[in-house]
């Protein structure tokens, strides 16, 4: 059985603004995930402009990852193998 992470505990690493899904923060995620396998990322109520869903999984395909935890502004995405 593979090491689970405590996801409660994880501080956000990555914060999405205004500007939303750029290609900055695609890049920063990527960077994370590479050094830590898990990761949070909060959305700031400005970020979301439509459906919070549709919003999480965009950007867990384009950062090449997979939503282990959603809930409200707040999604955990790990690393794909």
């Amino acid at each position: 059985m593979p090491n689970k992470v405590n996801h409660h505990i994880l501080e956000p690493s990555i914060r999405i603004g205004k500007a939303g899904i750029t290609e900055n923060v695609i890049k920063q995620i990527k960077d994370q995930l590479k050094k830590k396998r898990v990761i949070k990322v909060k959305f700031l109520s400005s970020a979301i402009k439509d459906n919070k869903k549709e919003l999480v999984n965009e950007l867990a395909q384009r950062a090449n990852a997979k939503i282990i935890h959603r809930v409200g502004f707040i999604a955990v995405l790990e690393k794909i193998k």
